[in-house]
């Protein structure tokens, strides 16, 4: 039988404040589905993260803006109607165009904070 979600469930995003948005439509927290996560995001101009090495792989289809994707091979710029595949395992950072983003990510199995392997940000003072 279909399972109907009638809302997404908003995450958490770390740093608090940085303004991007996540809503988990299917996922871990939403529907308790390991296999799979599915959430819509939006991200304002600026945004990024640190360098990550999930496990899991990850695919981001743009909807608005652009979302620069930097990997060993140098950064690959998705821009709107444009997607990206990730593989588990590869060093990544995401980061957003001068007009923010708006995108869905498909994780394969399902993100987690314990997948996604992020590198702790290093104090340029230290």
């Amino acid at each position: 039988m279909p399972q109907f979600i009638a809302n997404p469930t908003r995450i958490p995003v770390q740093p608090p404040g940085s303004g991007k948005i996540i809503d988990e439509h299917v996922g871990r927290v939403n529907t308790g589905t390991e296999a799979v996560s599915v959430a819509h995001m939006v991200a304002p101009p600026g945004w990024e993260e640190p360098h990550q090495q999930p496990r899991f792989d990850e695919i981001t289809l743009v909807l608005k803006g652009s979302v620069i994707v930097e990997h060993e091979g140098g950064p690959t710029t998705v821009s709107a109607g444009q997607s990206i595949i990730t593989s588990a395992g590869e060093r990544i950072r995401y980061r957003c165009g001068e007009d923010g983003a708006e995108y869905v990510a498909v994780c394969l199995p399902a993100f987690s904070p314990e997948a996604v392997g992020r590198e702790e940000e290093v104090d340029a003072g230290a």
